[in-house]
């Protein structure tokens, strides 16, 4: 059993960053592709970035250029570096973990593991 514990959520004014982090156990942290997903109010979850175990990264088209995911394996911990934040970027941000790196490949990716989110609000 893989946990996921997200941090770095919080309010912040549009134009502002924050960078969010994910926490895992586990010992095999290195061979999991990791992945960031997003809940808005009334909305389905939605994809945000991805990283798989060869470090190659994905990004939904309404963050490239203004995420990035990166990992740390020493540390079992993956990040998203958030900037230029707009007031549609408030939602709730979920961490995933997928144990084989084609359990996050799209269209249709299969997380096995979810942490319990981290609610990101931007002001206008």
């Amino acid at each position: 059993q893989v946990q996921l514990v997200e941090s770095g959520g919080g309010f912040v004014q549009a134009g502002g960053s924050l960078r969010l982090s994910c926490a895992a156990s586990g010992r095999t942290f290195s061979s999991y592709a990791m992945g960031w997903f997003r809940q808005a109010p009334g909305k389905e979850r939605e994809f945000v970035a991805a990283i798989w175990s060869g470090r190659s990264t994905l990004y939904a088209d309404s963050v490239k250029g203004r995420f990035t995911i990166s990992r740390d394996n020493g540390k079992k911990t993956v990040y998203l570096q958030m900037n230029s934040l707009n007031p549609e970027d408030t939602a709730v941000y979920y961490c995933a973990a997928a144990q084989r790196d084609s359990d996050m490949d799209f269209p249709a990716p299969r997380p096995n593991y979810w942490g319990q989110g981290t609610q990101v609000t931007v002001s206008s």
